[in-house]
């Protein structure tokens, strides 16, 4: 297979917006929040394109002390977003939230990196930072639903172990969903991108189900962690 990616020039990327001009024009139409979706799509391009420059030096450090921080950042700003759905809770869930990701993901992330994959060093930049940024953000999709689902089912009058019980199901919701979508609606982004690059798609399978496995144990490890934590607090007694 061939090894090479093709790149995109840059005048050909300008040409990815036409969808966007398009949901931008309707959004316009219905009276959306046009300037809100604008936001966000230039930010979403400065980010890329900074964290871009970033990578080519963080790929060719040789400093485990570096790749650490790096680490460190991605668990702060994940478990920040992650309480977005509780944010008047924010101040006395941030601790439990990021000592929940961090058992979840970096237990997840520690047996594949060093037990599956082997890495040589341990902290090789190209492997465990796109690993830990696809494990942190599913984990902190599914900690803010279920964190969400929590507060809405004490706040109903439920029991904390019922609650625990249904705000545990919505948070997996979207990784079981992707168990069920795995090759039959969508082929996802490690995979794709290693067929694109010339890889075998039997190798590549090799990596998405171990990916896979990665996000339902870190989804699943940290939601567990923050219910427990949460089971055992009052939350209407936290100010809203």
């Amino acid at each position: 297979m061939n090894s090479s990616v093709q790149s995109i020039p840059v005048f050909n990327l300008l040409i990815s917006f036409v969808p966007v001009a398009i949901v931008l024009a309707i959004m316009i139409a219905w009276s959306q929040k046009v300037w809100q979706a604008i936001y966000a799509l230039g930010r979403m391009v400065l980010q890329l394109v900074l964290i871009g420059y970033l990578l080519v030096f963080i790929f060719e450090t040789r400093y485990s002390g570096v790749v650490l921080i790096v680490l460190t950042v991605m668990l702060l700003a994940a478990g920040w977003i992650s309480l977005n759905p509780v944010a008047a809770r924010r101040r006395v869930l941030l601790l439990p939230v990021l000592v929940s990701l961090f058992v979840g993901c970096g237990l997840t992330l520690a047996v594949l990196t060093q037990g599956v994959l082997r890495l040589e060093p341990w902290f090789l930049p190209q492997y465990m930072i796109p690993l830990a940024g696809m494990t942190l953000a599913n984990a902190m999709t599914s900690v803010s639903l279920s964190a969400e689902r929590y507060e809405t089912e004490i706040v109903r009058g439920a029991e904390p172990g019922e609650a625990r019980h249904i705000a545990m199901t919505t948070g997996m919701i979207p990784v079981v969903n992707a168990l069920f979508a795995v090759g039959l609606v969508a082929l996802p982004g490690m995979m794709t991108g290693q067929i694109l690059s010339g890889v075998s798609p039997l190798i590549a399978v090799r990596y998405q189900i171990m990916v896979m496995c990665m996000m339902f144990g870190g989804a699943g490890i940290s939601v567990a962690c923050f219910l427990w934590y949460a089971a055992r607090v009052h939350w209407e007694e936290v100010p809203d």
